[in-house]
């Protein structure tokens, strides 16, 4: 940035085409030292509203907030509108294009951003009213026992609750991660217990067997990949375990062809 990108002279004798320390502090409002001390990452308290005030200041996109916010040590609140609701038509490409195999894109928060018809056919996310998305944490720790399609779910959701807090670190103080932290603990008091616990794990490739009430069980191994442009946003895909997993998957996807066959024009899309 220039000084006449914000409207000062340019001045005599300057060293840099860009703005000197004390005009960004004059602009964002505070002191030469303080900003000074902030460029070199002295232990100063710097609050959430004089950082926005640089980062309004040097014109830095999200990306480059979020990063002055971690520098400064100070947990960053993404806006809401920042927060990722759904993926790019390709990202959908790749996913639907992985059927048979089973594929959703989750974010840090397990909320489900897009899923293919294979994933669907085995389990369907409904939005939780309390956080505004469909999140498969939020199901899990809602349905009844004897309707959840994960089996060994006594050891299976305590995994995902440490991965989740695992991820949880990077955002400590987040309103979207606090409300949803404390409205899931309010809906599940197992949840509550378990991330009181402090058990914090990495997330990694897993051998899960669901159940579905047409096939019965299947084991599926996961599998992450991450995507571009979308940080802490992963493609999961379960691939069956076995020649038995893999003729029950396929057995869903006959049902789901029988029950809602594919249309052969597109005037009259399938619902």
């Amino acid at each position: 940035m220039t000084p006449a990108d914000v409207g000062m002279p340019p001045g005599l004798r300057r060293r840099t085409p860009g703005l000197r320390r004390e005009e960004v502090a004059q602009l964002s409002g505070v002191g030469v030292t303080w900003y000074t001390w902030l460029e070199q990452g002295r232990p100063i308290n710097a609050s959430p509203q004089v950082l926005d005030a640089v980062a309004r200041t040097l014109r830095l996109d999200a990306p480059e907030r979020e990063h002055l916010y971690r520098l400064a040590e100070v947990p960053f609140e993404a806006a809401a509108q920042d927060l990722p609701r759904r993926v790019a038509p390709r990202v959908q490409d790749v996913i639907d294009a992985l059927d048979p195999l089973l594929a959703v894109v989750y974010n840090a928060r397990y909320d489900v951003l897009a899923a293919n018809p294979a994933y669907r056919d085995l389990f369907t996310v409904p939005e939780a009213g309390a956080i505004g998305a469909p999140n498969v944490l939020w199901t899990l720790f809602t349905l009844p026992e004897e309707t959840c399609p994960v089996v060994h779910r006594e050891h299976e959701l305590p995994v995902m609750v440490a991965t989740l807090r695992s991820a949880y670190g990077r955002h400590v103080g987040e309103r979207a991660w606090e409300d949803y932290i404390r409205a899931l603990s309010a809906a599940s008091p197992w949840f509550a217990r378990l991330w009181a616990s402090g058990e914090v794990i990495p997330p990694g490739p897993r051998v899960k067997t669901f159940r579905h009430a047409a096939v019965g069980d299947m084991r599926l191994s996961s599998q992450s990949l991450s995507i571009d442009g979308m940080p802490e946003c992963r493609i999961v895909v379960y691939t069956p375990e076995d020649e038995r997993s893999r003729a029950k998957v396929a057995a869903l996807r006959e049902r789901r062809e029988r029950l809602w066959p594919p249309t052969l024009t597109t005037e009259n899309p399938a619902p």
